[in-house]
């Protein structure tokens, strides 16, 4: 069976094409796309009008690709910027009309539950771990242990939202990274409580961001490893500490200038970091491991163990 699996993230489109034969499969084609679709309003709960057409228009791309490749089933899953915005059901039912893609809006807590499958599927749970996605509109936490997920939660407090409520000066001012501290550590109290009940080893983080802490850290290093190829990476902690207090004391042009650095991500980035270096230290966590596999990938486990079933 030929699955296609579409992440329509509030920064990123990704579309991923699997072979999958009973318990295997092999990934025959992957691609992203910096849609933005969480442009200009995500606070104010709507898609502009240049974001819709850029989702548009991407996912009309991605369903030339998923013929080429003859799918048998095509799973389009969207995430914080459409189930938050007024206008998401316009965008999803104008997606259907114009591209016969049928997208499902699913919940921030079964975002997480996904988020967990697809890191579970990387093998990077080897202890008692808090699992964290940050992506544009929302951020997911997983605690979990090598056999079972344990709690999982949803938080609206993703990269794009606070970049545009809060992040106004070149580098980031010391009044803004208080407010947006005080803002997350309003939001994550009942996180503090399971972590100080469960008492996780590791925080794990799922692509995206920490993809990028990585990939700076490597490039720096002048290292071998290919991020793009492989399932998860160890950080050493002074290497994630220093290039985090890096980024958040370089300016827009510094880190646009760093080796590793993705346009998308050049100011987001620093939200990425806050948030990061918060939950470290409030859960008391030194030790970080990337999975590079996320979402998409928890999809992927969705569909084979539903295919296996049949």
């Amino acid at each position: 069976m030929r699955a296609a699996i579409i992440d329509l993230g509030t920064n990123t489109f990704h579309l991923l094409i699997a072979e999958i034969t009973g318990s295997a499969f092999e990934i025959l084609y992957k691609t992203n796309v910096p849609v933005k679709l969480g442009e200009g309003r995500i606070n104010d709960n709507i898609i502009i009008p240049v974001a819709f057409d850029r989702g548009l228009n991407t996912l009309k791309d991605f369903n030339q690709t998923i013929e080429k490749f003859n799918v048998d089933v095509v799973r389009a899953t969207a995430t914080s910027a459409v189930r938050s915005a007024k206008n998401g059901e316009d965008f999803v039912d104008t997606v259907k009309d114009q591209t016969k893609i049928t997208i499902e809006t699913i919940t921030g807590v079964e975002e997480a539950g996904l988020i967990y499958e697809g890191v579970k599927l990387s093998g990077a749970i080897k202890d008692i771990s808090l699992i964290m996605d940050i992506g544009g509109g929302s951020v997911e936490f997983i605690l979990c242990d090598t056999s079972k997920l344990i709690w999982k939660k949803s938080y609206n407090i993703g990269a794009a939202r606070l970049m545009q409520q809060f992040f106004k000066s070149d580098p980031i001012s010391d009044q803004e990274k208080n407010a947006i501290l005080s803002h997350i550590q309003n939001e994550l109290n009942d996180l503090f409580e399971v972590c100080a009940i469960y008492k996780p080893g590791i925080l794990i983080g799922s692509a995206g961001a920490f993809e990028t802490f990585a990939e700076l850290i490597i490039k720096r290093k002048n290292d071998v490893v290919d991020i793009k190829s492989s399932k998860s990476y160890d950080f050493v902690y002074d290497e994630y500490l220093n290039i985090a207090n890096e980024l958040l004391n370089s300016n827009h042009q510094e880190r646009s200038n760093m080796p590793g650095m993705i346009t998308l991500r050049v100011d987001m980035i620093v939200m990425a970091t806050l948030i990061t270096n918060y939950v470290m230290g409030r859960a008391k966590l030194n030790k970080l491991t990337l999975s590079t596999f996320d979402l998409k990938m928890g999809i992927l486990s969705d569909i084979i163990t539903k295919s296996n079933l049949a």
